[in-house]
């Protein structure tokens, strides 16, 4: 398997300093892009929030925009991946540990893809999940390394016998620990709005495109725990989740128990954007 860094490496070639500031300060900025019959899917969405996510830390990309794209397609070439993903980050670089931006240090980039396959199991049957209070800090829309919280809240979920949080700030739900969150009611589909306290998904996007499309009527405002338990259907979104019904929050089912309608066709239709 070839890694990018530098150049094209094997794993065993590659070497990390331990003065890298993403090492010592999760400071960077990172992408997960999946790969559909040997396509990068939604890419130039994913440029885009990886733009947005290094202007907004001032981490300076190490290439142009199209640089990286090339170095991402060779590595799916050098791969052979047909289907998976794309790991991509960037820190701010090798540095002394000192909290104050260092002044020479150059960006350093990693990629390295996986042949990991598409989740059809719980796609089809479902998940179940809990709730969890939201810890993360408040720009939750940048994609960085500083990912303790999430990590905190799978181990959670884990600990539960579930697959996933549904997380929650006093009440008033946001996202998952690494997936974003709707549900459904009375043929509605909610989601919490693309502000800070969410990162925006790119399959998020797509789902409220295609929603729109076959005219169900969608609504981009907060919602809380207790309108959530009587949801007729819900399902998270993400680059390697899809769109994945949740059955069961807390204990307790929503809707029948069973993956719905609404969520059905969107799934159908999802699959069809990158269906050969």
């Amino acid at each position: 398997m070839y890694f990018y860094k530098d150049g094209f490496l094997e794993k065993k070639d590659l070497h990390i300093s331990p003065d890298d500031r993403g090492y010592y300060f999760g400071d960077g900025v990172y992408e997960v892009f999946r790969v559909y019959n040997g396509r990068i899917y939604e890419q130039e969405a994913h440029m885009q929030r990886l733009q947005k996510s290094a202007s907004e830390v001032r981490i300076a990309l190490p290439y142009s925009s199209q640089e990286i794209e090339n170095i991402l397609s060779k590595l799916v070439h050098e791969n052979g991946i047909v289907e998976g993903t794309i790991y991509m980050q960037i820190t701010r670089g090798e540095a002394p540990r000192a909290h104050p931006f260092p002044k020479d240090a150059q960006p350093v980039m990693l990629a390295y893809c996986t042949d990991v396959k598409r989740p059809t199991a719980t796609i089809q049957s479902g998940i179940h999940a809990i709730s969890f209070e939201d810890i993360r800090w408040l720009r939750c829309d940048l994609k960085t390394l500083n990912l303790l919280p999430n990590v905190m809240a799978k181990q959670a979920a884990l600990d539960h016998g579930v697959q996933e949080v549904i997380l929650h700030r006093s009440g008033t739900v946001t996202e998952c620990s690494a997936s974003n969150f709707m549900m459904v009611k009375d043929h509605i589909l909610y989601t919490h709005p693309a502000n800070n306290l969410i990162l925006h998904g790119i399959t998020r996007a797509v789902v409220l495109r295609l929603a729109r499309a076959l005219q169900i009527d969608v609504k981009e405002e907060p919602f809380t725990l207790q309108q959530l338990q009587q949801a007729d259907e819900a399902f998270i979104t993400g680059t390697t989740v899809e769109v994945t019904p949740v059955i069961h929050i807390d204990g307790k089912p929503i809707g029948s128990g069973e993956p719905g309608p609404i969520t059905r066709k969107l799934q159908n239709e999802f699959e069809r954007t990158f269906a050969v």
